[in-house]
């Protein structure tokens, strides 16, 4: 059966000694958050995740939901522990403390994320909805839409979802034909039909508040005409009480290939009455501060499936009797030895856990510098940290969920047949981790944002360069510096050849995208081993500490193979990608 273990120890040496976090708790706001705190928050965390989401993941696979008559029906068990969610304040850790919420670090609910939703990623999916809409609430919505909603979402009393994407569009919200009327009493109504809406209709809250993205009758073509709209599933009445079922409804569900236990909804919208969010046609700029906590969020979905898969497979490997090791048993008592002795397996294990970790390390890194980039009270130090977050946010998305889709198969190969077979928990994280890949911007959209955007028109670059470069310097052990220093040259020169290039020709950054969102990866993650193999060092005597060093020594022994590969195929150019055009496919 699988198993479910949340790696506190890792955690705890992430934020604490990679990351310095007893320093970070200095920021306003963070001052008594103690290290005590913070381990009880997560040893609960890890005890409510294994013993009441974990046991709902195999069910919610089997059962799915139930679609009748319009309304929705999540799996047994959804709606009981939904209720222990909200009732032990778990949604509101980030949320601000005037609603309700208590005001944590970025850092420690990321921790809860990973935990939460590689329990069961599609009950983890609709807090994380929830926790996304309430960001945007609280940073574009106006003081009376705050007032009624904020701390219903905080709390996740009541959910939240956005509607965005419709049949003829997915990224070019441009095309997007949903219109908002305006109405005597300063209300709109909508009119039109978004798809693709996770946890769009459900059993789980008495409301759910969707953030819709629409047309006003003047709005100019293209993505600068859209508007962003609050539109609740039911009316909210002045003194925060529900009336009417407002004019919104789900006419259908998808049929998934995985994330059975959430639904994926089609939504009309016939007259549904919403508020204008923000200013007439600055709503895909509102939007996107949902979006880019959701790209974050969908990230850390991409690491809690690696989480999962990797120590289910650990835990197999352990257990599962086969052959002899070479050199004689190593189980001389046992028929034959584990599997975990065998060199494949090992490999195949050691992958998973240097992806997995080093994940983690990248996803803790960018959530630090959101925290720095929200609450330092110097304004430089917070415009450098907003940098980094710009320049991380894509990676992190990108990067982590093609990770997870790596790693759980790695998990079904190191199960062999047994890894096929549903019982045994592998094969559903392959099914669910795979649509991470393609929402909240597909994978190839995220490397165009970090190329295109990112390093070439905004000149982020060396807001990632500065850290890696002032660490380099330091002359750390050369066993773990000289392999870093490598990959990051191939990373500045490769940047310098685009720039070059595309200043004549713009579909080499098109070509090279997907290419140099990986060569950047794996350069972030060789900076963050390289860290943490120095941290490990005084204590290597130690197991955990052991397995840091060797872990990082595994990692970097393989990197620079693969950025060279990367750095020749992009200096080849968009000509191998142009070679046929659209008639010869």
């Amino acid at each position: 059966m699988p198993v479910f273990s949340p790696p506190l120890r890792e955690h705890l040496f992430c934020l604490y000694e990679l990351l310095d976090f007893e320093s970070h708790c200095r920021l306003p706001g963070f001052e008594n958050l103690s290290r005590d705190v913070v381990s009880a928050v997560l040893a609960q965390s890890a005890r409510f995740c294994a013993d009441v989401v974990a046991p709902l993941n195999r069910n919610a696979d089997e059962e799915g939901v139930r679609f009748e008559a319009g309304r929705v029906t999540t799996p047994r068990g959804f709606r009981e522990a939904y209720a222990q969610l909200v009732a032990g304040g778990w949604p509101a850790l980030t949320a601000a403390p005037e609603h309700g919420g208590q005001g944590m670090p970025h850092m420690v609910n990321l921790l809860f994320e990973e935990m939460l939703n590689g329990a069961c990623l599609s009950f983890g999916l609709f807090p994380g909805l929830t926790r996304g809409a309430y960001v945007l609430l609280n940073q574009h919505g106006s003081a009376a839409q705050k007032a009624l909603y904020a701390a219903k979402l905080a709390s996740g009393e009541w959910a939240g979802s956005m509607c965005l994407t419709e049949a003829h569009c997915g990224t070019d919200l441009g095309l997007m034909k949903t219109t908002a009327i305006p109405q005597d009493n300063g209300s709109y109504a909508l009119n039109g039909t978004k798809i693709f809406i996770s946890a769009g209709e459900h059993d789980l809250t008495p409301n759910i508040v969707y953030f819709v993205l629409a047309r006003l009758p003047d709005a100019p073509k293209g993505s600068k005409g859209i508007s962003l709209f609050l539109v609740p599933k039911v009316m909210v009445k002045d003194d925060g009480t529900l009336g009417a079922r407002n004019q919104v409804s789900c006419g259908a569900v998808e049929h998934k290939m995985g994330i059975h236990g959430c639904p994926t909804c089609v939504m009309n919208f016939e007259g549904a009455t919403g508020w204008l969010v923000g200013a007439p046609h600055q709503g895909l700029k509102a939007m996107f501060a949902m979006m880019n906590a959701e790209r974050i969020a969908v990230g850390i979905h991409g690491l809690a499936i690696s989480d999962a898969s990797y120590r289910n497979a650990v835990a197999y490997a352990r257990e599962r009797l086969q052959g002899r090791a070479p050199g004689g048993p190593r189980a001389p008592d046992k028929p034959a030895d584990p599997i975990i002795v065998h060199l494949d397996v090992r490999r195949m294990l050691m992958t998973q856990k240097a992806l997995t970790e080093g994940c983690r390390m990248l996803a803790l890194w960018a959530a630090q510098a959101l925290d720095v980039s929200e609450r330092h009270p110097d304004p430089a130090t917070r415009a450098a940290a907003d940098a980094l977050v710009a320049m991380l946010t894509p990676v992190v998305k990108a990067f982590l969920t093609d990770c997870g889709t790596d790693v759980a198969n790695l998990g079904v190969q190191v199960l062999g047949g047994h890894g096929f077979i549903r019982g045994n928990g592998q094969e559903q994280h392959v099914r669910d981790v795979r649509i991470t890949q393609i929402y909240e911007g597909t994978n190839g959209v995220q490397a165009a944002d970090l190329l295109g955007r990112k390093v070439l028109h905004l000149g982020l670059f060396e807001s990632f360069a500065a850290p890696v470069r002032a660490f380099l310097s330091e002359q750390p052990e050369p066993e773990f510096a000289a392999p870093l220093a490598a990959a990051f040259g191939q990373l500045e020169e490769t940047t310098a050849l685009l720039r070059a290039r595309t200043a004549t020709n713009p579909d080499e950054a098109g070509a090279a995208a997907v290419d140099y969102m990986r060569l950047f990866a794996l350069t972030a993650l060789a900076y963050l081993w390289a860290r943490a193999a120095r941290l490990a060092l005084p204590r290597s005597n130690e197991d955990f500490y052991r397995a840091k060093r060797a872990t990082a020594r595994f990692f970097m022994e393989r990197i620079l193979p693969e950025t060279q590969s990367l750095q020749a195929r992009i200096a080849a150019g968009a000509a191998p990608v142009m070679a046929l055009d659209e008639a010869m496919f």
